[in-house]
């Protein structure tokens, strides 16, 4: 544990220690921050041990943490400063009615920029209306303020609801008709079979094995793509081993497929958006996207089947005697 706090607490001090240098070789070098010089710790007994170790040991995760809200290492003494005052404007904020409403409103800022805001800016990607950021803010503000002269809280909630309904389900149109076409034109090709859910397949190479059950696990390898020829994914991209699931542990098109495919078949599957992540986006993946996967069947692996309670003839096979009741005696009149 000691080893850890060390680690962390190093992690911190170096990273402060080298910012200036990093620093320099950056445009905005005359404003690199000058690392304070802190007073040697002195631990004189028990608690001053423990108080140091558990401060130490809250900063595992932290950088990590750090990195993937967007803060750049090389800017450590600036995390450490912004720290600092931190904890000294937290401690007047608790005694002090003004500055906890004002440190309260500086969280809930950061939360609506990097939160709330890109959220609502990817649900009107792609649709006929643009959100404005300073306009959506003077909105927030206004409505936190209870200000009502451009529209009550009422209405502002009635009209987002509604441009939310009506721009989903234009972005839809808009994502899904690329597919729609894409499959309507496919559809016709050669030795192309369009099954009646939509879900669309051709034979690259037909095998003869067993066909897999929905419960059973597969051995596939496979390439994922969009129709533009993106490659999304693939089993190569895991090692060298064929992916490993259940048949009815993947999206709709795959299970479907996948209960129609002889082991040793290698099949190209054109999966519409319904089939598929439908409205999610799914790493690389757009909303309503449809997908192109080449799918190769390698093998199937049987569950094991759970063992039964043995029955009064498996027992006698075995020889062993089961447990018979006693007759019940007679009554004496």
């Amino acid at each position: 544990m000691k080893k850890v706090i060390a680690l962390a607490l190093a992690a911190l001090v170096a990273g402060a220690s080298f910012s200036t240098l990093d620093a320099k070789k950056k445009k905005d070098k005359k404003n690199a921050p000058v690392a304070e010089v802190l007073a040697p710790v002195v631990l004189t007994n028990g608690c001053d041990s423990m108080s140091y170790a558990a401060g130490g040991a809250m900063t595992r995760g932290l950088i990590p943490y750090l990195l993937q809200q967007g803060v750049d290492t090389a800017y450590m003494a600036d995390f450490v400063n912004g720290l600092r005052q931190g904890i000294e404007l937290q401690k007047i904020a608790n005694n002090d009615p003004r500055e906890k409403a004002r440190t309260v409103g500086e969280k809930i800022a950061s939360t609506l920029v990097q939160g709330m805001l890109p959220d609502v800016q990817r649900d009107f990607t792609d649709t006929p209306d643009t959100l404005i950021e300073e306009v959506f803010y003077r909105g927030f503000i206004d409505a936190v303020k209870n200000d009502s002269t451009v529209m009550t809280a009422k209405q502002a909630e009635d009209l987002f609801k509604e441009k939310q309904k009506v721009n989903k389900a234009a972005k839809m149109e808009k994502l899904t008709k690329i597919g729609r076409e894409f499959l309507e034109a496919n559809a016709k090709k050669d030795s192309v079979i369009t099954t009646a859910s939509g879900l669309q397949y051709k034979v690259l190479k037909e095998g003869d094995g067993e066909v897999p059950q929905r419960s059973d696990k597969v051995k596939v390898n496979y390439e994922g793509r969009l129709i533009d020829g993106t490659v999304f994914d693939a089993s190569s991209k895991h090692g060298n081993e064929p992916a490993s699931f259940r048949a009815d542990q993947v999206i709709k098109g795959w299970t479907e497929a996948l209960t129609m495919m002889p082991v040793g078949s290698k099949w190209q599957l054109f999966i519409p958006q319904h089939l598929a992540y439908g409205e999610r986006q799914t790493g690389q993946i757009p909303p309503y996207s449809t997908l192109i996967f080449d799918v190769e069947l390698v093998g199937i692996e049987k569950a094991e089947p759970k063992p039964q309670a043995p029955k009064d003839d498996d027992i006698l096979i075995q020889g062993k005697t089961p447990t018979v009741k006693p007759a019940a005696k007679p009554v004496k009149k």
